[in-house]
């Protein structure tokens, strides 16, 4: 759609205007009657008709505009608040009111966005407002429009500025930073679980001397008796190793969750994990599937792995139809030889559900070091933290806490077979799969 910027195809008439109109109207109403009123209308009707004149000339016939401006991010963060500024420089001779509307995206379905501001002469304000994308993929915002109001306030001017332009949302990165602090330190964030580091890996990597406060059992007795000092080995993190984040992408990860699917949790959740997993030096993979594909980035860890991970998270979509096991199993036992570690997001809400893929699940165990990731369902708990009134309320109740127990089942049912689980909310879930992968280096099984 095209905007002209030519008199009077972008001029609107404020309510103001109509108001003082319609008092116009009925003052010489009035005065059919009384006739004293008449030459008062007469006044009240020149003086309006001139201060409309002198409003239109403040608007079209003096040196002046407006320069507006949208700043916005390259990539936006899914399921985070993305910040969106509006950048407005005032060239007219005198202050004037913006009425504000900028096109957003179609996926936020955003109908009556508008804002207000008072922009004084030759200044420059800024203001801003955030948006939260629920959805991956291309968002394309249309153009930024400007009604420009003189004091006088009776008519309206239409400017428009800032051209359409697209950006993608990726996988969530706002929080790369805080996970990342939370793996190399043991610092804690409010209202998130601590990251725990238990015991040391033993890959060697020193003999430096013993410093008080150092652990004694790593002392050398050897390096010692040569040096006639305390001499310590020192160790790191087992590096190198492989680390594969698979994503079930089939009809039970599009279960929703605070305007997310359980799939862009999932992604979310594996970008963060691949990230650290970079840091600590170990090569990151990422495998998805479906009922009719899978497809492997090969664990690596170069120089670009990351953006070759986040370009592949970008891309995923759901289906709705169930995902393959068994195509799963033979795809990675062609092309994953080395012994990794699987973490697997779906997501299993019954004992049948699982007993389906467990056979496939149990060969993957055999050859890798398989960690399931699967969903609490949050509305169970608040139903049974809930106060049963009615009889329908105790039965929904009961179906309720079945279906928990049964999760809980699940768990149990893996630990039997030598699969590790984690069992999670969508808003932990990036914290406590960091928090499994930093265990298991620290307890030599990665």
């Amino acid at each position: 759609m095209r905007f002209s910027n030519t008199f009077p195809a972008n001029l609107f008439v404020n309510a103001r205007w109509y108001w003082m109109m319609g008092a116009a109207a009925v003052v010489f109403l009035v005065a059919f009657f009384f006739n004293f009123l008449f030459v008062p209308a007469v006044m009240y009707i020149s003086l309006l008709a001139m201060l409309s004149l002198i409003d239109l000339v403040l608007l079209y016939w003096t040196r002046g505009k407006v320069k507006a401006e949208r700043i916005v991010a390259e990539k936006l963060s899914l399921g985070d608040e993305n910040k969106v500024q509006l950048k407005f420089e005032n060239y007219f001779p005198f202050t004037i009111w913006l009425n504000i509307i900028d096109e957003l995206p179609v996926q936020f379905q955003e109908r009556n966005f508008e804002l207000k501001e008072k922009v004084k002469f030759n200044s420059v304000i800024q203001t801003e407002y955030h948006l939260r994308p629920k959805t991956r993929g291309i968002y394309e915002f249309g153009r930024l429009i400007c009604y420009i109001q003189t004091p006088l306030r009776l008519f309206q001017k239409r400017i428009v500025s800032a051209d359409p332009l697209k950006v993608k949302v990726y996988p969530s990165f706002h929080q790369l930073k805080k996970y990342q602090l939370m793996a190399i330190s043991e610092s804690n964030v409010t209202g998130e679980k601590k990251i725990r580091r238990s015991g040391n890996s033993m890959e060697f990597e020193k003999i430096k001397d013993y410093v008080l406060g150092d652990d004694i059992r790593n002392i050398n007795w050897k390096a010692t008796a040569r040096q006639n000092n305390l001499m310590l080995n020192t160790y790191t993190d087992a590096r190198q190793q492989q680390i594969y984040c698979v994503i079930d992408k089939g009809r039970t990860m599009k279960f929703p969750f605070d305007g997310l699917t359980l799939l862009d949790y999932a992604i979310n959740a594996s970008l963060a994990l691949l990230n650290v997993a970079l840091l600590k030096q170990d090569k990151a993979g990422l495998v998805t599937f479906s009922k009719d594909d899978t497809e492997i980035v090969p664990a690596d860890r170069r120089n670009n792995q990351f953006f070759h991970l986040r370009e592949a998270l970008f891309q995923q979509k759901t289906n709705f139809q169930e995902s393959d096991y068994n195509s799963l199993r033979s795809n990675i036992q062609r092309k994953v030889g080395q012994r990794s570690l699987l973490l697997l997001f779906t997501n299993f809400e019954t004992m049948a559900a699982l007993e389906r893929q467990l056979p496939y699940l149990r060969q993957l165990a055999r050859q890798h070091l398989l960690c399931v990731v699967f969903f609490e369902n949050t509305m169970l708990q608040q139903i049974h933290n809930s106060e049963a009134k009615t009889i329908k309320d105790i039965y929904v109740k009961t179906i309720a806490d079945r279906f928990d127990f049964e999760k809980k089942q699940i768990v149990k049912e893996l630990r039997h077979y030598g699969i590790l689980s984690i069992l999670t909310t969508p808003k932990s879930l990036s914290v406590d799969v960091i928090n499994k992968y930093l265990e298991l280096k620290s307890r030599q099984l990665v």
